[in-house]
């Protein structure tokens, strides 16, 4: 049985014990990118929880992570946490020596100006990659925003435009619930709007199966005051974002920046969850999944460019590697990408894209069709490789709404896989490419 949820507001703040800030200290100067240049738009956030929590975290699997990464792989293993500090603006990554130094003295001045313990503090960082950071606004930044930190909506508020870049709105969200008939409060936020393919682990290292191809950065902050240790929290992370950030893709590009953190402080005094096979993990888990889905599905229908957003629901694989090769090379082809943006049902670059994925495909067992989201009724363009009776304007009318589930059956197996994707318009093309001799143009 799923657990009954009620969404609230208050984002980061909505649990107990938990404040925020969010400030302007001009991180965001000439030369740091599109989407980084916004006036006096707040560009550093602080997020704080009253008490030492149990931390758990998904990082990037890019070969090449940035600095904050680097920084927070090793302090979230230990288990405890009490703050993050994030800066907007500047990705602190590809900045070599000098990258680790600033990652490490934001986290050090963070603990100083809370009181906090050594070790206790966590960073993020998003926006141009290779320039480094302005450490002078950057320390005056975390001092500053101190004084305002707070727990109410507001407060949330400042804290996600904080981390902003090229998104055109906040994403945030908060939901309540019962564990063990104690009400517990789970609230978070996240930003990533272009560079969206994550492919996030526990510790940054790559699987040894990777999907298919690297994956603007997405970062997600979740705060919550039920009482769980941190290796439980980290499993019951580790499988909410499988299911959610890992299953996006706006361009198929990851970041060198993808960070998930989650924080749970206990206050909200419910029994302690020390393992998966309490009962009350599964409410939690499913409260959890619910958070980072509707955080990714946020960041897809705010792509840079976004017109239309497809599910691409693969089944009939012959193994869960297969099925997720071959939604990744129908998600992210930029043949069928602008044809969604065209409206134009053109199942020809749908199965073109799976013949050349990883997956096994045999021709004439492919289905192709296409429903209203989430919907079980299916009007089908192809069935074992061959055209239907469909007319070319039913189809068309499937294809036209803004949101819509594209369906592939492989009939191979039993494996299946499915990838929330975003169309390929000419607005991205125009916000990326940018005009060299104007530094504002160009992108992170």
């Amino acid at each position: 049985m799923k657990v009954k949820l009620k969404h609230i507001d208050g984002a980061v703040v909505a649990a107990q014990g938990f404040r925020a800030s969010g400030i302007f200290c001009d991180i965001k100067r000439l030369g740091t990118g599109k989407g980084s240049n916004k006036g006096r738009k707040r560009d550093l956030t602080l997020i704080v929880s009253e008490v030492p929590a149990s931390v758990a975290g998904m990082f990037t699997t890019n070969q090449i992570c940035a600095a904050p990464v680097k920084v927070c792989v090793p302090r979230v293993a230990k288990g405890v946490a009490q703050a993050v500090v994030v800066n907007s603006g500047n990705a602190n990554a590809c900045t070599g020596r000098q990258g680790m130094k600033d990652a490490l003295a934001m986290v050090r001045l963070a603990e100083k100006s809370l009181g906090i313990r050594d070790g206790y503090a966590l960073v993020g960082s998003t926006g141009r990659i290779g320039v480094e950071l302005p450490m002078e606004q950057v320390r005056a930044g975390i001092a500053a925003a101190i004084a305002p930190l707070g727990s109410t909506v507001e407060h949330a508020a400042h804290s996600a435009e904080a981390i902003m870049t090229s998104d055109t709105k906040p994403k945030q969200v908060a939901v309540e619930f019962k564990l063990g008939g104690k009400t517990v409060r789970l609230g978070g936020m996240c930003k990533g709007a272009g560079m969206i393919q994550p492919g996030m682990s526990s510790n940054g290292a790559r699987p040894a199966a990777l999907p298919q191809g690297l994956h603007a950065t997405m970062l997600c902050f979740l705060t919550t005051d039920a009482a769980i240790e941190a290796k439980v929290l980290q499993s019951a992370l580790r499988e909410a974002v499988a299911h959610s950030f890992n299953r996006i893709t706006v361009d198929g590009d990851m970041s060198t920046n993808d960070t998930v953190l989650v924080l749970a402080n206990g206050l909200a005094g419910n029994k302690i969850l020390r393992s998966a096979k309490n009962p009350d993990y599964a409410a939690f888990s499913d409260a959890l999944q619910h958070v980072c889905l509707t955080l990714a599905k946020m960041i897809v229908r705010d792509g840079e460019g976004v017109h239309r957003v497809v599910t691409v629901r693969v089944s009939g694989a012959r193994s869960l590697g297969e099925a997720d090769a071959a939604a990744r090379a129908v998600a992210n082809s930029a043949l069928v990408k602008t044809s969604w943006h065209g409206g134009d049902p053109n199942w020809g670059r749908i199965i073109d894209a799976l013949g050349y994925s990883a997956a096994t495909i045999v021709e004439n067992k492919v289905d192709i069709g296409y429903s209203a989201p989430g919907a079980r009724k299916i009007l089908w363009s192809l069935k074992r490789g061959q055209p239907t009776k469909a007319t070319f304007k039913e189809l068309c009318a499937a294809a036209a709404p803004t949101e819509f589930d594209l369906h592939i059956r492989l009939n191979l197996g039993k494996a299946s896989a499915l990838m929330y994707a975003a169309d390929l318009t000419e607005h991205y093309v125009e916000f990326n490419k940018g005009d060299v001799t104007d530094p504002t143009t160009l992108g992170g």
